[in-house]
């Protein structure tokens, strides 16, 4: 008890201290746009950071990098701390942060917690003061004498004026742009917030940075044509800025933006996500093009965001153990992970998310998946699956998995889920974590409805996967669980007529010494593996920058950043970044895969004893027990959608946990229900499919 009662102590140290970290860098974010910032804060800083080893770059780093990389090492230890001693119970305190958690609809925005809401109003207010303080202290700095001077016009002075506010702009966009698709980061978590239910947050900034930074490029071009200077399109400066490497920056995230307007992206998803890596050189010429003392201000997101890429490329390098898939008439089963899963006979570059659909208490050797065919990539699986000459082995690779911190289904009286389609797939996971609570640890769990729309009645194959593949729980029966499934496209008469089925089967693998089980790839204690590399590997650039900034760079600039080319600077930074981060992050990989190989080889061995590769059966008119109890607990409702509002207005427990996954139009529906305010007892959550 004492130990739980010093780690909640030190769990709301860290969180205080976050805070205040987290709201210093917001206030230096208000402050930048002001002559106070520019005039008397910016001196002072760097004349008391300003050194031979770090140069002018040591203030933006001191001020604009260290603040968030030390913030993301707390939120490491906070997070480990809040793993290993989880709260017990529901205080007030938890409570009032579940309220900040809460769903709540916004016309256009769609579903968000308050939580998520607040960080886009706070953004929102952040880009509007930037922007007005930027044009009024940069018009206010033009007159008809300093215009004169340079041979413009007032409007010309106020266009160039401008033109550079808007970089700046483009330059804040870019700051924020890669934390919500850092997958593995510790800042979101703090928040309730995953990187899933985050990537609406990418796309939205991503369109606004385009949008500035278009319009950075366009009030140039065109101040240039009306003053005669269009040859400053071509400008490489050695010194100052590199014209035409912000042009190719601006190339490269033109065409990726392109590629992501939702009819493009859905209709041609290959070609969207090809130009997605088109990140590399957007970035790459960007840092050239501003200089990498300025490209230090946005660097914090992009460096967390590189570590979490470079660990993902170490955890997909290694082939996976694939042990069998089940094989039905709607889709293919694969048990793989929660996670992106590749397959490199269908492609080698085409990486794909899909829900957990097992319970690591339950099948703790076990993770699993559900593909359902509907793109090219899933049909070719399918295609691949059902192939005799794939029933061998199949390579896959993954990276991940990833997902919220901590769930609290169970806490409710009853839960209710709802789902269209495929969206049954996370409850899969949902309900095998509540079968292990019942009947492993013998807890108390919530009554269970279940309400499923499919489309056609082939469909129903999937209320099979709530039973995992093998080693089912006996005593079922102590879960209260009620499904309603309901067939849309069909009648009851239409069936019959059409009543003979597609077996589903199952396709087992041969193990391979060569794949690998799949763990988390830091290992256990991730987060604090992960707070190792955040630190070590800074510690580690600003040595290497430190010396090559005293003994070449300064013998030659001398601090004066008017001599040594900032393309070759930024280039050299660059390379001094990835270096750390490759050395730091595969140390801390590879230590914890040597952990890992003996428990893998045993655990080999241990698969002798399943069964041969190949393919067998399941006739679904020979039930086991569990397939028994699980079609006796189902309704079937045919040409006809549930009446939601009578469904959840129905529920008499005290609380009632509301979970949806599915269509759009579905999840607006069920979260206007318990948002209307005629049933206290209902608590929303949606469930992500943003990827």
């Amino acid at each position: 008890m004492d130990r739980k009662v010093a780690a909640k102590m030190m769990r709301a140290v860290i969180l205080t201290i976050l805070m205040v970290v987290i709201s210093g860098h917001m206030l230096i974010w208000m402050m930048m746009p002001t002559n106070v910032y520019k005039s008397t804060w910016l001196p002072r800083i760097r004349a008391a950071s300003s050194s031979t080893y770090f140069g002018l770059q040591g203030s933006t780093l001191l001020v604009n990098t260290f603040p968030v990389l030390f913030a993301a090492v707390l939120a490491c230890f906070y997070l480990h701390l809040a793993n290993t001693f989880p709260n017990q119970g529901y205080s007030s305190k938890t409570r009032g942060m579940s309220a900040w958690r809460r769903r709540v609809i916004v016309k256009g925005l769609g579903i968000v917690s308050l939580t998520e809401l607040s960080f886009l109003i706070i953004f929102l207010a952040l880009l509007l003061w930037s922007f007005s303080t930027y044009l009024h202290v940069g018009f206010g700095k033009i007159t008809h004498k300093s215009a004169a001077k340079e041979g413009e016009k007032m409007w010309e002075a106020k266009l160039e004026s401008a033109a550079k506010r808007l970089g700046f702009m483009g330059n804040l966009c870019v700051a924020f742009l890669f934390y919500p698709v850092t997958r593995g980061s510790s800042l979101l978590p703090v928040f309730g917030l995953t990187s899933e239910s985050s990537v609406k947050y990418h796309i939205w900034v991503g369109h606004i940075t385009m949008t500035f930074l278009s319009a950075h490029g366009v009030c140039y071009i065109l101040f240039w044509a009306l003053t005669n200077q269009l040859s400053e399109m071509l400008k490489w400066a050695k010194v100052g800025v590199a014209n035409a490497a912000g042009e190719l920056a601006l190339l490269s995230g033109l065409l990726m933006w392109l590629t992501t307007f939702p009819r493009i992206r859905r209709k041609f998803f290959e070609l969207f996500f090809y130009t997605h890596y088109l990140y590399i050189p957007f970035i790459f010429f960007f840092v050239i093009h501003v200089g990498i003392s300025y490209a230090c201000i946005m660097l914090p997101s992009f460096y967390l965001f590189i570590i979490d890429r470079y660990l993902r490329f170490l955890q997909s390098r290694q082939g996976v153990r694939l042990v069998s898939a089940r094989v039905l008439p709607c889709l293919s089963y694969t048990p793989t992970s929660i996670m992106f899963l590749n397959v490199p006979s269908i492609s080698k570059m085409q990486w794909h998310p899909f829900t957990i659909s097992s319970s690591s208490s339950l099948e703790p050797e076990t993770l699993s998946v559900i593909i359902k065919g509907e793109g090219s990539w899933s049909r070719k699986l399918f295609q691949t699956l059902s192939s005799p000459s794939s029933l061998d082995r199949l390579h896959v690779s993954i990276e991940g998995p990833y997902g919220p911190a901590s769930t609290s289904f169970s806490r409710h009286d009853e839960l209710v889920m709802v789902s269209g389609g495929s969206g049954i797939t996370p409850f899969i996971s949902i309900f095998r974590e509540l079968v292990y609570l019942c009947e492993t640890l013998k807890c108390k769990t919530p009554k269970i409805l279940l309400i499923s729309s499919f489309k056609n009645s082939s469909d129903l194959t999937m209320l099979d996967l709530l039973l995992p593949i093998s080693s089912t729980p006996s005593e079922l029966s102590k879960l209260n669980l009620q499904i309603e499934a309901y067939i849309t496209r069909e009648t009851q008469s239409i069936t019959t007529q059409n009543s003979e089925k597609l077996p589903s089967y199952n396709v087992w693998f041969k193990p391979n010494l060569s794949n690998t089980a799949i763990t988390p790839v830091l290992g256990q204690n991730s987060w604090l593996w992960l707070a190792a590399i955040i630190s070590s590997s800074f510690i580690v650039f600003l040595i290497a920058m430190g010396t090559l900034t005293r003994f070449y760079i300064y013998p030659i600039d001398h601090n004066t950043n008017k001599l040594y080319p900032y393309s070759s600077r930024a280039v050299l930074n660059m390379l001094l970044i990835s270096l750390s981060i490759a050395m730091t992050a595969s140390g801390a990989f590879l230590w914890n895969k040597r952990n890992c190989d003996i428990t893998e080889r045993k655990q080999v061995q241990n698969m002798e004893g399943t069964p041969d590769s190949g393919s067998y059966t399941t006739d679904r008119e020979l039930e086991s027990l569990p397939q028994q109890w699980l079609a006796q607990s189902t309704s079937l409702h045919y040409g006809e959608r549930p009446d939601l509002k009578r469904y959840l207005f129905e529920r008499k427990e005290a609380s009632v946990g509301v979970l949806v996954c599915g269509p759009k139009k579905m999840r607006h529906e069920v979260a206007d229900i318990c948002s209307s305010g005629l049933a206290q007892n209902l608590h929303f959550e949606s469930i992500s499919f943003s990827w």
